[in-house]
């Protein structure tokens, strides 16, 4: 079976002294594994095609479990992120979460039109840093099934308190009273107003409209600290280009 696309290169792995095995996230098959033969040769024409942050136009055959990338053009190479260390392990780190949260063998094009966006955005110093992680996380999280319950207080339905409670482990809001009055002891983290609109904001905007807001620096943080716990809770799991990224900023 024999089939183009485009993907996303979000890992590369080198086989031998010419070839490698690289991980696609592609619009039409989710992410894919495929050996590239003759990659690691500078002259090949798949060889930038098929390197780490690289969107290409993909043309893959079937073989068992895995493909063969037969040919490889890219269509954009994200040169900007390496400007920054920061933002080169945060797209890393994007690519590391997409190869646990995507699908595989199913359509992916909301997943690789996030990714490929936040990417441009880091790329070209348009949005901050601190801001576009969070948005790429809850939304992810969304996309995979995983949609946070935040619309309401879980216990008396309250929409909006000066503070409400983010459970990670449930995924859920809880208003300071109910919290209190029912003497919950779940994991919380505390959010004024502003940093509950901004997670609402980052599951339920338009994809157009995603990045589109803005936050102090101070409920950015707590902001990045509700989307790591969260997925810490529902993966189960932590992810070494995030542990990295965490020592360097």
């Amino acid at each position: 079976m024999k089939f183009i696309t485009n993907g996303l290169i979000i890992r590369e792995q080198n086989i031998g002294e010419r070839d490698k095995l690289v991980t696609a996230l592609t619009e039409t098959h989710g992410v894919v594994k495929g050996f590239v033969h003759g990659a690691k040769d500078i002259k090949s024409s798949k060889s930038a095609a098929t390197s780490l942050l690289s969107y290409s136009r993909l043309t893959l055959h079937k073989r068992k479990e895995n493909y063969l990338i037969g040919d490889a053009k890219a269509v954009k190479i994200f040169s900007g992120l390496r400007n920054s260390i920061e933002n080169m392990y945060l797209a890393q780190y994007f690519c590391e979460l997409a190869g646990v949260i995507c699908p595989k063998e199913q359509e992916a094009k909301e997943q690789l039109r996030l990714i490929l966006n936040a990417l441009y955005l880091l790329s070209e110093n348009k949005r901050e840093f601190s801001l576009i992680k969070p948005c790429v996380e809850l939304r992810l999280m969304c996309l995979a099934g995983y949609m946070p319950d935040i619309m309401m207080c879980r216990e008396c339905g309250e929409y909006e308190k000066d503070v409400m409670m983010f459970l990670p482990k449930f995924g859920q809001f809880v208003c300071k009273e109910c919290f209190e009055k029912n003497e919950d002891t779940s994991y919380k983290i505390n959010l004024n107003r502003s940093t509950v609109t901004a997670m609402r904001h980052c599951c339920y905007a338009d994809a157009e409209k995603l990045f589109s807001f803005s936050l102090p620096e101070k409920d950015l943080k707590v902001l990045n600290f509700c989307s790591e716990e969260y997925i810490k809770f529902i993966l189960e799991r932590d992810f070494k280009t995030l542990r990295f990224l965490k020592t360097i900023i």
